[in-house]
């Protein structure tokens, strides 16, 4: 039962196959046995099973909530929930519990989703590993798997069989795994850069970005203001529609959000995509791109146009500036947002009296790491009164450029842009942490980070694996406001590949297997 979509488990519970009691029973008992891959920082097993006790006294009476009722989900631990702890993976805010849930909480709630817990992230969602947080990293499922595992026979062994795994990219890390190793059937992340997108990648599921001010931001502590996105992660991209069904619309908490009401999201089967017309950005064959995702790129451009869709070269010049770009403000919105951790009102505080001032200082130094400390560092440096021409306001333009790249683009007639996610599959934990985390995350969301300024909806999909049988992910990038065309689109592809499903019987204890899908689906994209 843990092996099916979220749509296949909510029809077994409308027809009486599993309670959703028993349901949220195997997940809690595979997130124990799971425990290693440190996908969660707070498991809350009592919310849970009385979450999934009330959906199933609904369900005895008729009265079911909906498709997301008893369903099982987790929530980075970046989003307020009420009464249980949100940590945001740091010391800063180790121990705090918010009075009040997440917009985007309050509403999988109200649907009858059930909470499995909160998931582990790089400290305040500054990464592209999930490595970097207070709790330690986050192992990426796949290490475990039987692909991964047979195509490794070949090689020898690393001698430090503790770090012989590899990442889940981040920073939506913890979600992507809980996902990917079958302990819930949905996730939130925040998508600030890439965050839902790049690990959703490297751990072979969904990952979806939302246009910016479709969904609320409300509850969730915000890296920066103008570009994160509450991100949804599944393993179909028809339960990404379902989930994000659910959370669009106004938010009068968020005056970001839209004011128009947002129709249903309902994906109709998309056969014909002869009249579509694909754009693949001429910038984003980046010189580090790994041969075989360039491979799979090609292919699935191949794909559409043999189905005769119309595909084309764009540019989408000053894409080489997004990076340095997305750096500055980044950096300066973080050196804003992080000011509100100071010791006073809540999270952690030092032990040191002398002076107000002395304490602020002591307090930030115990309670961020090296990571949060140097992008405020930066930032403040941005924002500085001789410097702040020169680099932010600069980088505002820039910004704007990048976006009116992609509106040139759209208006040209393209329904959809075609690009990879990441520059290659999952790096191994020891190889991956001898950059330094600025390195790591310019390298990571180099085809991610422009979406997010431009406020534009994209959904990574995963499609096929590389000789090391680990997944590879392909990104689409959609109109504003298109969402559902995208979905649309994104669905009828990941349809076409028929990713495989992964095989994790070496992750359990007892050797028996998560899933109850035995052959692998056939692979469109080979090599």
């Amino acid at each position: 039962m843990l092996g099916r979509t979220l749509r296949e488990v909510s029809a077994a519970l409308k027809q009486g196959q599993i309670t959703p009691t028993e349901l949220c029973q195997k997940c809690l008992s595979l997130i124990k046995k799971t425990k290693f891959l440190n996908a969660y920082i707070t498991v809350s097993e009592e919310v849970a099973l009385k979450q999934a006790e009330e959906s199933e006294k609904r369900y005895k009476k008729g009265r079911s909530l909906g498709d997301l009722d008893g369903i099982p989900i987790a929530v980075k631990d970046n989003f307020s929930t009420s009464g249980i702890e949100t940590t945001c993976a740091s010391n800063m805010l180790k121990g705090y519990v918010p009075p009040f849930n997440a917009t985007v909480v309050q509403k999988l709630l109200d649907q009858g989703a059930v909470l499995m817990g909160k998931t582990n992230l790089d400290e305040f969602a500054m990464g592209s590993g999930s490595t970097d947080g207070a709790f330690g990293p986050v192992k990426n499922p796949w290490s475990y798997s039987k692909q991964y595992r047979e195509k490794r026979k070949q090689k020898p062994h690393g001698e430090n069989e503790d770090s012989d795994w590899l990442i889940t990219g981040g920073s939506s890390g913890g979600s992507a795994a809980a996902v990917a190793a079958f302990t819930c059937f949905a996730a939130l992340g925040s998508d600030t850069g890439g965050s839902t997108r790049n690990p959703a990648a490297h751990c072979g599921v969904v990952g979806f970005k939302p246009s910016y001010g479709l969904v609320s931001r409300h509850g969730l502590i915000p890296l920066v203001n103008s570009m994160d996105v509450p991100g949804i992660l599944t393993r179909r991209v028809d339960d990404a529609a379902i989930v994000l069904g659910m959370l669009a619309g106004h938010d009068p908490k968020d005056s970001t959000t839209i004011q128009d009401p947002v129709k249903p999201f309902t994906l109709s089967t998309l056969t014909d995509v002869s009249k579509l017309c694909i754009g693949i950005p001429k910038e984003y064959l980046a010189p580090e791109l790994s041969g075989e995702v360039r491979s799979f790129w090609s292919k699935a451009a191949n794909l559409f146009e043999s189905e005769g869709a119309k595909v084309i070269e764009v540019s989408l010049p000053h894409t080489s500036y997004s990076i340095v770009c997305y750096h500055v403000l980044c950096t300066s919105e973080v050196a804003s947002n992080m000011a509100r951790f100071d010791g006073l009102e809540y999270g952690h505080r030092c032990d040191i009296t002398v002076s107000t001032e002395a304490m602020y200082a002591a307090t930030r130094r115990e309670g961020f790491n090296d990571v949060v400390r140097g992008r405020i560092l930066a930032g403040n440096f941005f924002l500085l009164k001789e410097n702040y021409e020169n680099y932010f306001i600069k980088a505002q333009k820039v910004r704007r450029l990048i976006a009116n790249d992609f509106v040139k683009v759209f208006n040209s007639g393209v329904d959809v842009l075609l690009t990879p996610t990441t520059l290659r599959g999952a790096a191994p934990y020891l190889e991956f942490i001898k950059e330094d985390n600025r390195t790591r995350s310019a390298q990571d969301d180099i085809f991610t980070q422009a979406v997010n300024m431009a406020g534009l909806p994209a959904v990574s999909v995963p499609v096929a694996l590389s000789n090391q049988g680990l997944p590879i992910g392909l990104q689409f990038i959609g109109r504003a406001f298109c969402d559902q065309q995208l979905l649309k689109i994104a669905k009828w592809f990941e349809k076409q590949v028929q990713f495989p499903v992964t095989q994790l019987q070496e992750l359990m204890d007892d050797g028996s297997s998560i899933s109850e899908i035995d052959k692998l689906a056939s692979v469109s994209l080979k090599h």
